[in-house]
């Protein structure tokens, strides 16, 4: 295969992401990023967390975990709680109202993948998911 051709399938597979990405921000309309939907879902997944586990476990700096989570803490969708045994430590914790938001921007994000993956064959769509499946397991 070419430098050429990988080039142009990344490029395409970035442009379809980057699209899907701006597509959900104007859908779902909450005044936040997809940044905010990943700290909740992981709240929502792993319960309470201190913001440094959080920021170990999607990759981001402490500061930039501050900075979301003070936005999520403004917006009621997560609340900070501090640890009874020992008060130096601080845990983040999603609230009911964050647990909807999130479930409300995984179902746009479901309808938007389902709209847009309606354009292929039955005969693609196994194909698609043929490639993704071997390229997943080589990582």
């Amino acid at each position: 295969m070419s430098e050429q051709t990988i080039f142009e399938i990344l490029h395409n597979m970035d442009k379809v992401t980057n699209t899907l990405i701006v597509q959900w921000s104007k859908l779902f309309n909450e005044d936040l990023g997809i940044t905010h939907i990943l700290v909740l879902g992981h709240l929502k997944n792993n319960g309470n967390s201190r913001p440094s586990d959080i920021a170990r476990a999607l990759e981001l700096t402490p500061p930039t975990l501050t900075h979301l989570s003070d936005k999520l803490v403004k917006k009621k969708l997560a609340v900070r709680i501090v640890d009874e045994s020992d008060r130096r430590i601080i845990y983040l914790a999603i609230t009911s109202k964050g647990v909807e938001v999130v479930q409300k921007a995984n179902e746009d994000g479901q309808m938007l993948r389902r709209k847009l993956f309606e354009i292929l064959t039955e005969e693609e769509r196994e194909q698609m998911s043929a490639i993704y499946k071997k390229l997943s397991n080589a990582l």
